[in-house]
């Protein structure tokens, strides 16, 4: 009898995906974001999970035919998105879908415990060793299992006059983004902006500081627009730490370079989040995430 109810629900959970019922409206959502990757689901009863099976264009090019298909399977792994054998690794993982704030907060509204754990999660034994985001998913749609095979995908143009190297699946949001603000500049403040910046630098093989993770610059689809001149604001928290220690994260808003707020909102409309929103604060930077923007 046990067997006859295991098989009566795999083969329920195993429906087409268009005609399951049960599939989690959080899956759903989460693949609407990238709506060129065709992906079918069932529930895996050996594991308790939902298995994922996606396939996408190996080239994402915008002139000429995809030049063949690649496939993955992830489980879902309440959002990790991770291969069959870290599911016992799930809680060193974050989930891909947390919460972005899009909203500043003034450093003098942190309590004393706030500043405690900033000082503790900005600390190099941290950064070390504490979990991150699992990039299973992203190296699949991106390409990036090594510096050689991701290069096949990057592309030079240029974003608001400067060059740059970006993934070729962000060209069309980032010439968006690019549209949008050239759109604005009877704005003054985007005006100042744009004849500020220096650099709008993206694609960089590297890890990020004092973790072994990849950056998303890895990716190139991450962006730093980097002013002429900073005039002693600060604008990233790392080199902030390296001029005022342990305080980095008190530096009062209006003494942080930031770019104009119709920009960052430009950003936004495009799927890239601004990591001056975060507690550890990088000002110049925006990244694609449309998973975290959308709905």
């Amino acid at each position: 009898m046990k067997f006859f109810f295991s098989i009566l629900f795999a083969l329920i959970f195993s429906l087409n995906i268009s005609a399951n019922p049960f599939l989690p409206n959080e899956i759903k959502e989460f693949m609407s974001f990238y709506p060129d990757v065709k992906y079918t689901a069932d529930y895996d009863i050996s594991v308790f999970d939902w298995k994922i099976e996606m396939k996408a264009d190996l080239f994402f090019d915008r002139t000429a035919k995809p030049a063949g298909e690649k496939s993955a399977v992830f489980y879902w792994a309440d959002g990790r998105l991770l291969p069959k054998e870290e599911l016992s690794n799930k809680d060193n993982y974050w989930v891909l879908r947390y919460k972005y704030t899009n909203t500043l907060r003034d450093p003098k509204t942190y309590t004393e415990e706030e500043i405690e754990q900033m000082k503790t999660f900005g600390s190099s034994e941290s950064r070390k060793n504490m979990g991150g985001t699992p990039m299973f998913f992203f190296d699949w749609l991106y390409s990036a299992q090594s510096k050689i095979i991701i290069e096949e995908h990057i592309i030079r143009t240029t974003f608001l006059g400067k060059p740059t190297r970006i993934h070729e699946r962000i060209w069309t949001p980032l010439k968006n983004v690019e549209k949008k603000i050239k759109e604005s500049l009877l704005n003054p403040e985007v005006k100042a902006f744009l004849d500020s910046l220096k650099s709008a630098d993206a694609y960089h093989w590297r890890e990020i500081a004092e973790t072994s993770r990849k950056s998303f610059h890895s990716y190139g689809i991450a962006v730093d627009v980097l002013p002429k001149k900073l005039a002693g604001r600060a604008i990233y928290w790392g080199w902030e730490k390296e001029r005022s220690g342990d305080k980095w994260m008190l530096v009062p808003l209006e003494k942080r370079w930031m770019p104009p707020e119709s920009v960052i909102k430009i950003f936004e409309s495009e799927g890239f989040i601004w990591g001056g929103y975060w507690a550890i604060f990088d000002n110049m930077h925006f990244e694609y995430h449309p998973e975290l923007i959308g709905k």
